[in-house]
């Protein structure tokens, strides 16, 4: 492959560079293209992808959106070689081995339809329409790109619209070789985009006419934030920014439509300009270029002011195009860091509000039938929720800001041996207490009265059954870093209070604990500081000693939020913590020193309609079997995004020998 990618940039590159003037009469480099196509059959010029040849260079194709003709196909001396009318074609882009079956997908806007439509290219660069279903643009679409997930390998299809419209779509294909396309986020600029450019490294490109060219981060779990790159007339586009395309060494390339030129940006310096070149096929010079397509060494530029011909496409290599510009060529980019993927096969309705509201979840396993498991996850903004193995919603509890919840069975009240659920409430400023009824499974309020943490704002909580006492305790503390422990003890009347046994301040913000009943260990996150351990009984055990500092591991990122242990036989087993910094979590061995064995992430399952996780406050995961679903276990995330489509937040479910498979563990 390398060897015709460079016989390519070869041919292109035998054609001199030439000498130009800016508008403004600064001169400005200027190449010469190595060939122009024949003009178009079409009503214009606008959108390309190529084809490359890696037994033959001289066989790559170019794929050309000709507007009214439809799909024309060019080789790289600009001669026809078909023409494909599939519609009214005017933006097209490409993903090799995208396509069922692993030919190359291509993507092109039929403008008449206001509709994308994908084709699975074949031999001589002619496309075969695929069927494609689940995309409605909610707006008047003017441009597309792909971009494929670094994260979890899900193809995505960005949509731009005339008034500033973003759409991003998750693409997957079905057993029958069709395709479907699910919302992923919308958001909108406010005025005219008409191009975008995405690479597979994490960045989207959108050009918005009027105002310059910004970057977003192309994972749909990323918050978005727009960068900007360059603005019209206070930077380098003096009046209008049209095409934009990422070359394989990650520099950008933007058409200065206006003034006719070519701008370079490099993203690796903080989107530094780099300089502009003009291009021109002989006397003619590309004026007011459209869509640019960067194919290893290829350039294509569409000329839609090709006077006094029709439109067509300027075709130049990518070195010749950065020695003009006096720049020198440079490696391929560096494909990002990637974590092992496990995949949720179930995901909980959402929450009843928008913003920041699930957090945390708990799990129950029925052990008398354990397909009758269910998760409680707390509503921060206004109570709890107890859901089915199947995400369906079983019970909500209206009962206050509850933030994290967690549950002990074992628990001794009115002759009888109960589950306790305990949550922390920033209403009440107390610990809510229920008890779990496996019959029904729902939750009862047995709280006696009102249990005051002391606390202005009762944050985390976990509980601790203790193996040599058999009593059980909740821990609950809040953000300035205090934490306390109680006893819950069984009222005459059937009800639980909580008894204070102590304090175990911490220096700054923490919420995320889990105990371990079997070995009497306490973890206890400190958000910007790491995961602390220290002897979950009240009194003696071992002393408080640091984990894992976030400083000391590159996987961790801050902040370290939900914790969950994977009790397994012989002491052996796994904490796992949420890095909510980078959207992933940590796994460390429940024995000895908790050594550290990896992170993963939970990625999208697109085919499934389920997306992945982000953000994650709160977790919790069990080793016992919840029915023919989860024989090894679950673990269940909050989701702090819940994107595609984009709702309230919500948890999902992962089965764990997926988690283990992802890290090499022991099942």
């Amino acid at each position: 492959m390398k060897t015709s990618l460079f016989a390519i940039a070869a041919a292109l590159a035998a054609v001199p560079a030439i000498a130009t003037a800016a508008p403004d009469g600064a001169a400005i480099p200027a190449v010469a293209a190595s060939a122009e196509t024949q003009a178009t059959q079409g009503s214009g010029a606008d959108g390309a992808a190529v084809i490359a040849d890696p037994g033959d260079p001289s066989r790559t194709l170019i794929l050309a959106g000709a507007e009214s003709a439809g799909i024309e196909v060019f080789d790289l001396k600009g001669q026809r070689v078909a023409t494909h009318k599939v519609g009214n074609i005017r933006a097209l882009d490409l993903r090799a081995d995208a396509a069922p079956g692993g030919a190359p997908l291509l993507a092109a806007l039929d403008g008449k339809a206001n509709a994308p439509r994908l084709f699975r290219v074949g031999a001589g660069g002619a496309p075969t329409p695929l069927a494609l279903t689940g995309i409605k643009p909610d707006m008047t679409v003017a441009g597309l790109c792909f971009s494929r997930s670094h994260r979890d390998g899900t193809l995505y299809l960005f949509l731009v619209g005339d008034r500033g419209e973003i759409e991003q779509w998750g693409l997957a294909a079905d057993a029958s070789g069709a395709m479907s396309g699910r919302i992923a986020r919308r958001w909108s600029l406010g005025s005219e985009i008409g191009y975008c450019a995405a690479d597979d490294r994490g960045s989207v490109y959108v050009s918005q006419e009027a105002v310059g060219v910004w970057r977003f981060a192309a994972e749909p779990e990323a918050e978005i934030k727009p960068e900007i790159v360059d603005i019209v007339r206070l930077g380098h586009i003096t009046d209008e920014a049209k095409g934009v395309a990422i070359a394989a060494d990650g520099r950008l390339l933007v058409s200065d439509a206006k003034a006719d030129r070519l701008n370079i940006y490099d993203p690796a310096d903080d989107h530094a300009y780099l300089g502009s070149v003009a291009l021109a096929a002989g006397a003619d010079r590309v004026e007011d270029a459209g869509s640019i397509t960067i194919a290893g060494p290829v350039v294509v530029v569409a000329d839609d002011d090709n006077a006094p011909e029709q439109p067509n496409f300027k075709i130049v290599s990518w070195p010749a195009l950065l020695a003009a510009a006096g720049l020198s060529e440079r490696p391929a980019a560096p494909a990002p860091a990637t974590m092992p993927l496990a995949r949720p096969t179930v995901e909980t309705a959402p929450v009843e509000t928008g913003g920041d509201a699930a957090d945390d979840p708990a799990i129950w396993i029925d052990p008398a039938d354990p397909a009758q498991s269910v998760i409680i996850g707390t509503q921060k903004q206004s109570g709890l929720y107890v859901y089915g193995l199947d995400g369906k919603v079983l019970q909500y509890l209206p009962d206050g800001r509850v933030n994290n919840v967690d549950l002990r069975s074992g628990f001794r009240l009115g002759g009888r041996d109960v589950t306790l659920v305990t949550a922390s409430n920033r209403t009440t400023k107390g610990i809510s207490i229920y008890a779990l009824d496996p019959a029904t499974r729902r939750l009862t309020d047995v709280a006696d009265g009102l249990q005051n943490t002391g606390f202005e704002d009762p944050y985390g909580l976990c509980m601790y059954r203790s193996a040599k006492t058999k009593k059980t305790y909740v821990f609950v503390n809040q953000t300035d870093g205090k934490m306390r422990q109680w006893e819950l003890v069984a009222t005459p009347a059937g009800k639980v209070r909580a008894k204070l046994v102590r304090d175990l301040p911490f220096a700054s913000q923490v919420e995320g604990c889990v105990a371990d009943d079997e070995t009497g260990m306490l973890y206890t996150g400190e958000e910007d500081v790491g995961i602390w351990r220290e002897g979950a009984e009240p009194r003696g055990g071992p002393a408080r000693t640091m984990l894992a500092k976030i400083t000391d591991n590159p996987a961790l990122k801050d902040d370290m939020e939900g914790m969950g242990l994977y009790a397994m036989a012989d002491g052996k087993g796994y904490l796992v913590v949420s890095s909510q910094g980078n959207d992933s979590y940590a796994v460390f061995r429940r024995e000895g020193d908790n050594a550290y064995v990896g992170s993963f992430r939970i990625g999208a399952d697109m085919a499934a309609g389920i997306d992945g996780v982000s953000e994650t406050d709160g977790l919790d995961v069990s080793s016992l079997a919840a029915g023919p679903n989860f024989p090894h276990g679950l673990m269940v995330a909050q989701d702090g995004r819940n994107v595609s489509p984009p709702e309230n937040q919500n948890f999902k479910l992962v089965p764990w020998e997926r988690v283990a498979k992802a890290l090499g563990l022991d099942l």
